[in-house]
């Protein structure tokens, strides 16, 4: 009895670490209006993108649900329809995985969308394969059609007043590399058809993005325009929908019992989008509706000057 009774202990204990840690929540509970404002959110039909644009919609802003599916994003439009009355909610096509369909989709956006106030770079996958350029799907998706999406819609956003940027980054970034040779010689950061392969090529691909971020509040200095990185958590989304069945097997009692929901996954990125005061932190890293520390690799100078040049090139801006 005396064993089973330290066993129970152990469990429980282990579970409360791991729900005040790891799994941690939080809530914003700010009340900024979003009204007359317009707001991109790529990869918004499903998982935290879909709560994030939900609750962008209910505060009155315009949404742009940037998504690569159309059947997919017209249900998620549906849903956040009925659930908050907007009738500002629409659908542009966006492809990630091809640079030219990014430049399509900003092309439209300008033509058609007289401001930009908020861009949340929500997408992202773990998965094997190639982007329509032939760059490694993760680099490709995660980082570089972000980028130049980014790129391509600064002008707009610093037209406004406070425009912000909020990139969905991962603690793990903490376990990802940058191998600028082989970036530049394979156009990957990683590949292989293990899952514990491309799940490496995504911790690079995270890195990439708070990478991504530090330089970017660099070059926004002295402008109106903030950016972000955001950890929002460990979500039940369809991220994982390209592991194996035996894995996914695993995942899915541990994700019912301590995952978060998409809801609780959005509060960091609300924060950060909607949060007043918060400039003086542009460029750094949130979790929980909080700034946090990164270890050295995210906020290294000269790898962060050095992917965004790398990326101009591969992208073809320069």
């Amino acid at each position: 009895m005396l064993p089973l009774l330290v066993a129970t202990g152990v469990v429980v204990a282990v579970y409360i670490l791991l729900v005040k840690t790891i799994f941690k929540s939080s809530k914003f509970n700010g009340n900024a209006a979003m009204a007359g404002k317009t707001v991109i959110v790529t990869g918004g039909n499903t998982g935290i993108g879909k709560a994030t644009a939900l609750e962008l919609a209910r505060r009155g802003a315009r949404v742009i649900m940037a998504c690569r599916n159309q059947e997919k994003a017209e249900l998620a439009i549906s849903d956040i329809k009925r659930e908050t009355g907007s009738t500002d909610v629409v659908y542009m096509q966006l492809d990630l995985g091809s640079l030219q369909a990014v430049r399509s989709f900003t092309e439209t956006f300008l033509k058609t969308e007289a401001r930009l106030d908020l861009l949340i770079n929500n997408a992202g996958l773990v998965a094997d394969g190639r982007t329509a350029d032939g760059f490694g799907i993760e680099f490709g998706v995660n980082h570089l059609g972000h980028f130049l999406l980014t790129c391509l819609l600064l002008d707009r956003l610093k037209e406004g007043t406070g425009g912000r940027v909020v990139t969905l980054g991962s603690m793990a970034y903490r376990w990802g590399n940058i191998d600028f040779d082989a970036l530049i010689t394979n156009k990957h950061l990683g590949t292989g058809r293990y899952s514990w392969q491309f799940f490496h090529a995504y911790c690079n691909s995270k890195l990439c993005n708070v990478l991504f971020n530090h330089e970017l509040a660099k070059r926004l200095k002295g402008t109106n325009v903030t950016c972000y990185s955001v950890h929002p958590g460990v979500v039940k989304t369809e991220l994982s929908r390209n592991c194996s069945l035996w894995q996914r097997f695993i995942i899915e009692p541990i994700a019912r019992l301590l995952f978060l929901d998409p809801e609780s996954g959005a509060q960091t990125t609300l924060h950060c989008a909607l949060q007043e005061g918060i400039e003086p932190l542009s460029g750094r890293y949130f979790f929980c509706c909080a700034p946090q520390d990164v270890v050295a690799k995210g906020k290294d100078d000269a790898v962060a000057k050095k992917l965004w040049e790398v990326s101009e090139r591969l992208s073809g801006l320069f």
